[in-house]
């Protein structure tokens, strides 16, 4: 089984095939160019460098979000693109979920953030069970300070990971009371490989899509819409129902 990835959730870009247990190749790049100028370019790298038939892939993952608006909308029309191209299936993978598979088999719990901006992360809680990825919350968005308190209440040691790990260091080391540690450089952020992997067991637990009905996963609205509804708001005649 071969699988193609792709993960344009954050700053990171990252491409990435995977067959069987095998890692053909993963291109990532995390430097500050768009993901329009980065991701084709760089799948088109690995498709050259590994001879790759991109007919012989089996499904394309994708990291579904949540993440950054532009870089999940680029992601999610690269990935429908190659889908309705090469008429394959898509996998939708949850970015943080992707990003706690990076930490396979780690003790203690698992808690990837992604800076989400307003004092905001992305989160999830997980743990690694018998060589599985155990979801203990699903990703959500959260002030970090109600994250922090959370893990404090489960009294347990705690593995961070992601772009929100630079933003929010400082208040990890003043508010956590319990053991923590960070990743290190190599897994700590969006790898396509992470999903290429997860991808793999979602394919084969039959949880694919057609390109038509993949949407992105952005758990929240954009700034632009919470602006333009906070002007529509402002605009409204007093004692006009909202």
């Amino acid at each position: 089984m071969k699988i193609l990835a792709l993960d344009s959730s954050g700053i990171v870009a990252s491409v990435a095939v995977v067959e069987d247990d095998t890692l053909l190749a993963e291109y990532t790049v995390n430097y500050k160019k768009t993901h329009s100028q980065t991701l084709l370019p760089m799948l088109d790298e690995i498709v050259k460098m590994t001879e790759l038939e991109l007919e012989s892939v089996d499904a394309i993952a994708v990291a579904a979000g949540p993440g950054s608006f532009t870089g999940l909308r680029i992601g999610s029309a690269t990935a429908k693109g190659l889908g309705l191209a090469l008429k394959k299936p898509l996998v939708a993978v949850p970015t943080v979920d992707a990003l706690a598979y990076n930490l396979y088999d780690a003790q203690g719990l698992i808690c990837p953030i992604m800076d989400a901006r307003r004092k905001q992360v992305y989160t999830g809680i997980y743990r690694f069970e018998e060589h599985q990825l155990m979801t203990l919350k699903e990703q959500w968005a959260a002030p970090i300070e109600e994250l922090l308190e959370e893990l404090n209440q489960r009294g347990e040691m705690v593995t961070f990971l992601g772009d929100g790990v630079p933003v929010f260091r400082e208040l990890i080391v003043e508010k956590l009371q319990v053991p923590y540690s960070f990743a290190p450089a190599h897994v700590n952020k969006q790898r396509a490989a992470a999903v290429a992997a997860l991808g793999s067991i979602y394919y084969k637990e039959g949880r694919t899509e057609t390109a038509m009905e993949h949407i992105p996963e952005y758990l929240r609205v954009s700034q632009a819409e919470r602006e333009r509804a906070e002007r529509e708001k402002e605009q409204k005649p007093a004692g006009t129902k909202i």
